[in-house]
């Protein structure tokens, strides 16, 4: 492609709103532009092409290990999420609307029911099965603060994969599988990245990790173990139980409940004065959607005391129509791994992608049978996989960039080399520049050259800010028959001799 035809509208304005790295850099570079400020974003040309370079990477990965893809419609019919009991649990995120007819739908923030409605259709038998369908598609979270750029939009691309399963020992083999599949997806993505325990969250299920890229600006704080591989989100992590003797000095927190069509229950924690409570862990503890703190009251519900404490603080010590143990509090940094005896830290991640073990808890309540060898109607066992993959981008970014702009890594760079004509009056640097550019796009190199009638300074700020692997300079070296390549990435310079200039870059791109 030739700069002077395509749109990039860099700028070196940094956008009000912005504060990270790849929200600033990929506005001034061009890659995406603001909606009004809504959380909402356009793809301008390079960004479409480094979305389209992250997508095909993870299709490929996904079509090696037997998906299928397919593409669901973005609007559903809000009959579904009545039916699996999840159109009022959500909350205000689910942007629902009427039709004309007074119909009742929502913009699809994640495709659970939509697509066990398709496979409830179309498979019968246990013959048909295992299955995993994926789509790459839209998805809308109506966000109450929408930041961070990609990071935090109210409008995302999402690659999201469901698998059927006849017993819950196939859904785990898939679930196994996907994970090493995300773990190829990110390593030819360049990231660095941990997979981690998670919550299962407003998705569900019984058991679920995170693929989080590190990165300080991540919005997710991740427990990690020094010495293995151990890692959790901060709200799922485990740590070695501590030991607590009879004098320990105990903390009882008072919260309110809030369940299911508007139920309510006063609950209690218990826990060692010195630690602090995970609410997450609490909230499932109670089986609740949220918890509120409350003031003390004479009538409790239920009470949880911490697992720590199991020894020295007997249930009967405290009165309500539930007394239970359960890990309800927060791992410190220091604790000991529960797998290693290693030293837990904390460090900060970006979610970037989550796979989950769901059972029956949609094909139940959907109706998503098969019949058995035995002609039985069995609910179907779930798996399901995410990734956002207009996330990545954000991601990529996150951890690729320097004070001047963006590094995009091998495979989803925009375009692999930039070819700069410094003087584009000079003949000379002109055809040798036009050269270059055909030679290599023989080659089937990705490349831009950059055709502008603009000065040379201007020119090297743009391939910095927009963070292509490689550039061609072709400049007054060339008299003395040299031109310069510049790695990106640390901003090395090497000088080449002219006429070997195609095949030094295709030796670094290939």
């Amino acid at each position: 492609m030739r700069f002077s035809k395509l749109l990039i509208p860099t700028t070196k304005e940094t956008p009000n709103d912005a504060t990270l790295a790849s929200h600033i850099y990929l506005i001034r570079g061009g890659f995406i532009q603001s909606v009004g400020g809504s959380g909402l974003y356009n793809f301008l040309p390079l960004g479409k092409k480094v979305l389209d370079k992250v997508r095909a990477v993870v299709k490929e990965e996904l079509d090696k290990s037997g998906c299928q893809e397919v593409s669901l419609s973005f609007v559903t019919p809000a009959a579904l999420w009545q039916e699996s009991g999840r159109l009022e649990k959500y909350g205000k995120e689910l942007l629902r609307f009427k039709d004309r007819k007074n119909n009742d739908f929502i913009l699809g923030p994640t495709h659970e029911e939509m697509m066990v409605n398709l496979v409830r259709q179309s498979v019968k038998s246990y013959k048909q099965l295992p299955l995993n369908v994926y789509q790459i598609n839209l998805k809308f979270r109506d966000e109450i603060r929408p930041r961070f750029g990609l990071m935090r939009g109210r409008e995302f691309l999402m690659k999201d994969a469901y698998s059927f399963h006849t017993n819950t020992e196939d859904m785990q083999r898939e679930f196994a599988l996907m994970e090493e599949t995300y773990k190829r997806i990110f390593t030819r993505l360049g990231l660095d990245f941990r997979v981690v325990e998670a919550d299962s969250g407003a998705i569900g299920g019984s058991g679920s990790k995170e693929f989080m890229v590190l990165a300080d600006s991540g919005e997710d704080t991740i427990v990690v173990c020094e010495n293995c591989e151990y890692g959790a989100n901060i709200e799922a992590a485990i740590a070695k139980p501590k030991h607590y003797d009879a004098s320990t000095e105990v903390k009882v927190m008072h919260f309110k409940a809030f369940y299911d069509e508007g139920e309510t229950k006063y609950v209690n924690f218990v826990l060692p004065k010195d630690i602090q409570l995970q609410e997450t862990k609490a909230c499932n503890a109670v089986g609740a959607n949220d918890l509120i703190e409350a003031e003390n009251v004479d009538t409790v519900a239920i009470v949880v005391i911490d697992e720590a404490l199991k020894v020295n603080v007997p249930a009967s010590n405290y009165k309500a129509e539930e007394v239970h143990y359960a890990d309800i509090s927060s791992v410190c940094e220091g604790d000991t791994c529960v797998h290693c005896d290693g030293i837990l830290r904390y460090t900060k991640g970006i979610e970037a992608g989550h796979i989950f073990q769901l059972g029956t808890q949609y094909s139940k309540p959907l109706g998503c049978n098969f019949l058995d060898e035995n002609g039985k109607s069995v609910p179907m066992v779930m798996g399901t996989y995410g990734i956002g993959v207009s996330r990545l981008l954000a991601g990529i970014i996150e951890q690729n960039h320097d004070d001047k702009g963006c590094i995009w890594t091998k495979e989803s760079a925009p375009f692999d080399v930039q070819v700069i004509v410094s003087n584009i009056k000079d003949e000379a640097q002109v055809a040798l520049g036009e050269k270059v550019y055909q030679a290599l796009k023989e080659k089937n190199i990705d490349v831009l050259l950059d055709d502008r009638k603009e000065r040379f300074g201007p020119k090297i700020k743009d391939f910095e800010l927009l963070g292509i692997p490689y550039a061609v300079v072709i400049g007054k070296k060339l008299s003395d028959g040299m031109v310069e390549i510049i790695t990106r990435a640390g901003l090395e310079k090497e000088e080449i001799v002219a006429e070997n200039v195609v095949e030094s870059i295709i030796q670094k791109v290939l």
